[in-house]
């Protein structure tokens, strides 16, 4: 990837910017308009994935970032468009439409998953660098749908705890979403205050230590809520609560799927196996991972999760296993547990027999670990 080929290589995941004029068309029209955005999410990117493929090509990992400014300028802007998006569709909506109030909230579940298809995948990618402008870009986005402590509870806990009992939110075996989005939505916040408390009390600092992110992110969250109740009052206020419970609503529905049943064996004494490319679901549909900038190339980002995104590599199927579609048609099979169980839970038995053919029983499965290896301990 040189300098020359950087913009043609970037631009097809700008993809994610066709969000915007759709956006502005079910704010200001309604109606059937509303209906184009879960459309072009849910059911285009699908097609086009069915059409297009896979993309197993991988680019050279050690691109330098001063050749991957437009993959990056891509991520840096979103904020500023989501916030004119959310904001502006607040104020157009209490302000100047005349929408029934069923289809205001049409239009904000339409904004939401827009802000959670995008800009939580973005504020993803910018809060795993080390640049500090970076990680403030991802926490307003997070603020922007409410759920800022997910930048603590995915740096602290899921990274280092993923597929064991520790970490929220993979998935067990046999946990359908209903039961999983609660769970998670009770224990996260909980779980990312400890993570920061333990960190802080490691530095010889109380958990309330202005040091402490919480703080960071109550004000941005509380300054989000100010700006919509000043645009909108309080419908303005319910409308913006509404499209972040949309937008989690989609994260959660993401982070359920890509690590579904994968667990790392315990080795005692609270240690568990490092992370490897089998403990994660992998999909290389080209069109999905253009609009999720590679999240999909989820085995990749978990070794080297400081990796933009642009570099993450694709690994063979027998290395990682693999979804049979992209996020979004799997995201909507895990609305319905039965269909998901049917399709996933025979998967998930073949990943056991392939990485963990010494296991016969599984009842700790359930729990989020593997048994020990046989004579350790």
């Amino acid at each position: 990837m040189t300098r020359a080929a950087a913009l043609p290589s970037a631009l097809p995941y700008w993809i994610t910017l066709t969000f915007v004029p759709l956006v502005v068309l079910a704010v200001t029209r309604g109606g059937w308009w509303i209906v184009l955005i879960p459309l072009w999410g849910w059911v285009a990117m699908p097609a086009l994935d069915l059409i297009l493929g896979r993309d197993l090509r991988n680019p050279d990992p050690d691109t330098p970032d001063a050749e991957l400014f437009w993959f990056r300028l891509l991520t840096w802007i979103w904020f500023p468009i989501e916030a004119a998006l959310v904001f502006g569709g607040i104020w157009y909506l209490t302000r100047q439409a005349d929408f029934p109030w069923w289809e205001d909230l049409a239009v904000m579940f339409a904004i939401g998953v827009t802000t959670g298809t995008v800009g939580i995948v973005y504020a993803h990618e910018l809060f795993h660098k080390a640049s500090r402008g970076e990680r403030w870009l991802g926490d307003l986005l997070m603020a922007m749908v409410l759920y800022a402590h997910f930048r603590t509870e995915h740096l602290l806990v899921h990274h280092p705890w993923v597929g064991t009992p520790r970490d929220t939110v993979t998935a067990r075996y046999g946990e359908g979403f209903l039961r999983f989005f609660p769970r998670v939505l009770r224990q996260g916040p909980g779980s990312a205050l400890r993570a920061e408390a333990a960190l802080l009390a490691r530095r010889g600092l109380p958990a309330w230590n202005l040091r402490n992110p919480f703080w960071r992110y109550a004000a941005l969250q509380l300054g989000a809520l100010a700006a919509a109740f000043a645009l909108g009052g309080w419908w303005g206020l319910a409308l913006f609560a509404f499209q972040a419970l949309v937008a989690v609503w989609q994260l959660e529905l993401t982070n359920y799927v890509e690590h579904y049943g994968l667990t790392r064996r315990h080795l005692g004494e609270g240690r568990y196996e490092p992370v490897a490319p089998h403990h994660s679901w992998d999909s290389t549909h080209k069109v999905s991972n253009l609009l999720l900038i590679n999240l999909q190339r989820h085995a990749d980002h978990h070794l080297h999760p400081m990796r933009r995104f642009p570099l993450l590599q694709a690994y063979g199927e027998d290395a990682v296993p693999q979804l049979p579609t992209g996020y979004p048609p799997m995201t909507a099979l895990a609305m319905v547990p039965p269909l998901w169980r049917r399709r996933m839970n025979p998967r998930v038995r073949a990943w056991r027999r392939r990485h963990y053919p010494d296991i016969a029983d599984w009842t700790p499965y359930r729990e989020g670990s593997l048994p020990m290896p046989r004579g350790a301990g």
